[in-house]
This record gives C-alpha cells, structure tokens and sequence, in this order.
C-alpha cells in the first residue's frame, strides 16, 4: 500500500529558525546512524521513517559512512524516497556528510577536495536525488587547509548539489575560523553538529557561545550518550543492546559502577519530573536557546514516539537543573 502523510503532521512538532538563516528545522531531527544499514531490517527503518515524518520530523541526517556496511543507510534512505517519499521531497531538509574513512588509498578520508566532492556525487547517487540540504565537512582535517576543506563544501554549494554549508566536530577557535572563511566565500555557515549530552559537556567551554554570537544553528548528535542515558542498562546489558553489539559505538567498559550510579539518580530525578530518563536528556540539551535541534536515532516506532514526547516537559526549574549538576558532579 502506497505510503501517504497524515495531514497533521506539523500541528505538534515546534520548529524554529537555524541560526540567523531563514531555515526552520524541527526540535527533534532523525540520525540514520545507527538501525538503517544494510545489516538491519529494512522494513523497520521504513516504519520508523514513515511515523517520524507523521510526527513533524522533517530533517533526516545521513553520512557516506553510515552503515554497516559504509554508504548502506543512503542506499537504503534512497530507496524510501524514490518508493515512498518523493512526493514529499521539498518537505524534507536531507543532511549528509564526508569526512571519516569511505574508500581505501589517500583520497578516500579526511578533508580534501578531491575526496569531499567525489563523496558527495557518490551520496547523490546512493540516494537518487540532484542535492542534499545541508552537506557537512564531518571533521576538521590537521592536515588539510581548513580554505580547502570549507571551498570545497562552498563549491558543492554553488553548484546546487547542496543548499547549506555544515561542520561536524570542530573545536570553538576552528568554528569561528570556519566561519570567517564560508562568510568571505559568500558561502554563510549554517549549522556545526557536536557531541553534548549531560555526560559529553565540551561544547559549553566555548563552542556554544561561538555559535551563538555568529548566528549559527546547533544540531547535537548523541543527546542520549550512546544509550546510557535511557534506562536500557540499569538492569544490565541487553542482549540486543548497542553494547552488546560487535559494530556498536558503545562499550561494556564504558558502563562503570560510577557511571551505573549516575544514570539510576538521573533516572530517579526523572521519574521525578514525570518523564523517562532518555526523555529528559533530550529536553536538557533543548533547554539551551543556542540549540536548534536535537538528534536522534531510534530502534523502533514505539523508542521513536517516546524520544519525541520529550517536547511534552522541557522546562526545568532552577532546583532541578541543581539536583542533575550534583549528579554529574
């Protein structure tokens, strides 16, 4: 049966302003990171997809790498638009990214021009589309001059194959070089994709107020630390769990008693609030005005629509936000 949107799909989602751009993006966007490649069930990703889409979320985050296997998620991202999301394209903000190994010998990683431009033909043709809406440098290259690097995301820019320019994982004196370098190309940054999370604090030693004084938009990836801040561990690990996983990005060492300890008082704290754990880590990272997005993945429709209902309580009260500093303290 052919796919078809609800027809209220943008009545409960909110969407604000990216930066000093005209683009409003959704206040929870949907990674591909993780449960889209060519090793998970196709037909979930596709459920999953179809209710984000229902529910509001209109910004769907890729990178040539995302798998397993390396370029499968855009593969199969592609598929869904061609079968069941084509009507909807200029509904959507399609996001993808070069930066981390793709292919072997020199011109396969990192930050040349001669790779981020093959890359992004080779993303274009995984999905079938002429353009991405934001393609993002995916991490600062040392060894690369950060001109080239950015000239060539400007370029991509300039030739309509993307519409945005985006970074992922630059320090707080890198984006603001990064910015003064896409401002005289004429090329404006519009968003930097960090990891932050309540246990992942780096972006506020600077970078948030880089972005806020140059008016860039600010998408976190990771909001949930790879799942530790959800109730999924507090039990133990799960056998279908991202630590438990060979490909996961999530270590069983990384669960120390000291971080088990912090994660059952967040979850306590929640509970608390009248939310999940997971729920209030999205709407902690949300509290921050610099922030215009929130990105997560998802497993399942049912993870899915309970990350979302995080926008039901964002607010926190001056005592609450004590009680979790002293947590994480």
């Amino acid at each position: 049966m052919m796919y078809q949107a609800t027809e209220n799909r943008y009545e409960s989602m909110p969407y604000k302003r990216c930066g000093n751009s005209g683009l409003h993006l959704p206040a929870v966007s949907l990674g591909l990171w993780h449960n889209f490649g060519g090793v998970d069930q196709f037909e979930n990703g596709r459920a999953i997809i179809h209710r984000a889409f229902d529910l509001g979320i209109t910004h769907f985050d890729l990178a040539n790498n995302y798998g397993p296997p390396p370029g499968s998620a855009e593969e199969n991202f592609g598929k869904l638009l061609a079968t069941d999301l084509a009507a909807y394209r200029d509904e959507l903000v399609i996001s993808t990214k070069a930066g981390y190994t793709m292919w072997p010998g020199p011109y396969g990683d990192w930050g040349s021009r001669k790779y981020l431009l093959a890359s992004l033909d080779q993303s274009l043709k995984r999905m079938g589309i002429d353009y991405v809406d934001i393609f993002y440098s995916h991490r600062r290259d040392p060894e690369t001059p950060m001109e080239e690097t950015l000239g060539a995301v400007a370029s991509a820019v300039k030739q309509g194959k993307a519409l945005y320019a985006g970074i992922s994982n630059y320090n707080a004196e890198d984006t603001r070089t990064a910015c003064q370098i896409l401002r005289e190309m004429g090329c404006p940054l519009l968003i930097h994709q960090p990891k932050y999370s309540m246990f992942v604090r780096e972006p506020e030693a600077g970078l948030l107020d880089v972005l806020g004084e140059e008016g860039v938009g600010c998408i976190p990836f990771s909001p949930l630390a790879q799942g530790m801040l959800t109730d999924r561990y507090l039990g133990g690990i799960p056998a279908e769990s991202r630590a438990a996983k060979s490909h996961g990005f999530l270590q069983k060492s990384d669960l120390t008693e000291q971080r088990l300890g912090q994660i059952s008082r967040l979850n306590e704290l929640a509970a608390g609030r009248g939310q999940s754990l997971a729920q209030m880590a999205l709407a902690w990272v949300l509290r921050d005005a610099r922030i215009t997005t929130v990105l997560i993945g998802a497993s399942s429709v049912e993870q899915l629509e309970q990350n979302i209902a995080c926008l039901e309580k964002r607010d926190f009260s001056d005592d609450q936000l004590a009680a979790i500093e002293e947590v994480l303290a």
